[in-house]
C-alpha cells in the first residue's frame, strides 16, 4: 500500500517493501496543492487536490493503486468502551450500531465508524476494552474522492495521531539506549499552518492537541518584509540569499515563537492529564529542520529534543533521491506511518 499524506500545503507519498525486519524506500515524493485546496486538514478542493495526487503518480511511477490515506485527529471521536469477551467481531459490530448515538453527538447516517479491540478489562475477565473511532463520513468520502480522480484506491483511512505513534517506533531506537517502554514522548509536529502536538505514553491511544500555528507565517514574514511574492519568499526561506538582518529580525523572532507553541501545547497536556514532564520531543514536520530550532527547544524545556527522520535504518531503491528525502524526513512522518500499514 502506498501511505499518501495530505497536509495543508503538499500531498506526500511514500512507497515502502521490506525484506526480514528492514525496510526499504522503494518511491517517494512530495507534490505542492494549489492553494487553499486544503483548508485546517479539511479538503475544499477536491478537483485541485486529484490532480496534484496524478502528478505525483506520474512523477514518481508507482505501479500499486492501494493507498492509506489519514484523518486529522481532530475529526474524529475516540472513545474506549467495554464489551463482553465472548462477542465475534460482527456481533460487536451490530451492537456498536444500536449503542452508538451514546458516544457519538452526530446521527449515525453522516458518521464512519470503526472499532478495534484493544484486549482485556482489566476490571472484568468477563469483558474487553474496545477503541471505537468515529469521524463525519464527509472528512472520509473526499479523501477518496480526491485519490479516486488521482488514480488511486483508498484501501485504509487512518488516523494522523496513530500514523505518527507507529513511524516513531522507527524513530525511537534512535535515542532510547535501553529501550525504556514507558516514556512519554511528545512529537510536535510544524506544518504549514497546524501545529500538532502527538504525546504517546505507554497506555492507550495517543493524547493530541492541534492549534492555528506554522511555517506559513514565517513564509509571510520574509514576504512582507522584503517584499516578495509567496513563491520567491518560500524559496528564499529554504535556500537563504535574504538580507544580512533575516536571522536576527525576522528567523530569530519565528524561533522564539515556535518554542512558545511547544511550551503552551505542553502546558495543556499537563493540565488535562497525570502527567507534568516528558521525557524526549520530537520535532517533526517541514519547519522543525530550522536550524538550531531543536537545540532551542531543549534549552528552554529542559528536555532533549532530536528532529525525526523515520529513515535512518533504511535502505533506498535507486529511484530516490537521498538527498531530497533526507531533507523532507521529518515532513514524512504521517506518510511513513501510513506506508507502514501495509505491513499489518
Amino acid at each position: 500500500m502506498l501511505g499518501l499524506d495530505i497536509s495543508s500545503t503538499s500531498v506526500k507519498l511514500l512507497e515502502l517493501s521490506r525484506s526480514g525486519g528492514e525496510y526499504k524506500v522503494e518511491s517517494y515524493g512530495v507534490e505542492p496543492l494549489p492553494e487553499n485546496a486544503v483548508v485546517e486538514k479539511n479538503i475544499s478542493d477536491v478537483e485541485g487536490v486529484g490532480e496534484a495526487i496524478q502528478r505525483l503518480i506520474e512523477r514518481c511511477k508507482v505501479k500499486a493503486k492501494s493507498t492509506a490515506v489519514a484523518v486529522a485527529g481532530s475529526a474524529v471521536i475516540t472513545k474506549t468502551i467495554e464489551m463482553t469477551a465472548t462477542l465475534s467481531e460482527d456481533e460487536m459490530e451490530q451492537q456498536l450500531q444500536l449503542e452508538a448515538d451514546q458516544y457519538i453527538p452526530y446521527p449515525l447516517e453522516e458518521v464512519a465508524l470503526d472499532f478495534e479491540v484493544q484486549g482485556p478489562s482489566l476490571r472484568s475477565e468477563e469483558q474487553v476494552e474496545v477503541l471505537i473511532a468515529a469521524c463525519r463520513r464527509e472528512n472520509v468520502e473526499m479523501r477518496e474522492a480526491a485519490l479516486e480522480l488521482g488514480g488511486l484506491k483508498a484501501k485504509v483511512v487512518d488516523i494522523e495521531a496513530h500514523c505518527m505513534q507507529r513511524a516513531f517506533e522507527l524513530v525511537r531506537s534512535q535515542f532510547t539506549e535501553d529501550e525504556e517502554e514507558d516514556q512519554v514522548i511528545a512529537i510536535v509536529d510544524i506544518g504549514a499552518t497546524m501545529t500538532t502536538l502527538s504525546v504517546l505514553t505507554s497506555g492507550g491511544a495517543p493524547y493530541t492537541r492541534e492549534q492555528l500555528f506554522g511555517g506559513k507565517q514565517l513564509t509571510e514574514e520574509i514576504q512582507r518584509r522584503y517584499s516578495l511574492s509567496v513563491e520567491e519568499a518560500g524559496l528564499a526561506k529554504k535556500q537563504g540569499g535574504l538580507p544580512d538582518d533575516y536571522e536576527t529580525e525576522v528567523l530569530q523572532p519565528f524561533k522564539e515563537a515556535v518554542v512558545q507553541q511547544v511550551t503552551r501545547s505542553l502546558q495543556f497536556f499537563y493540565s488535562s492529564s497525570a502527567y507534568d514532564d516528558v521525557d524526549h520531543i520530537i520535532l517533526a514536520g517541514g519547519t522543525s529542520s530550522i536550524d538550531g530550532l531543536a537545540e532551542m527547544v531543549a534549552a528552554k524545556l529542559g528536555t532533549p529534543c532530536t528532529i525525526a527522520n523515520p529513515f535512518v535504518n533504511m535502505s533506498l531503491s535507486s529511484k530516490v533521491n537521498e538527498a531530497n528525502l533526507h531533507n523532507d524526513a521529518p515532513a514524512m512522518m504521517i506518510a511513513c506511518g501510513l506506508a507502514l500499514r501495509s505491513f499489518d
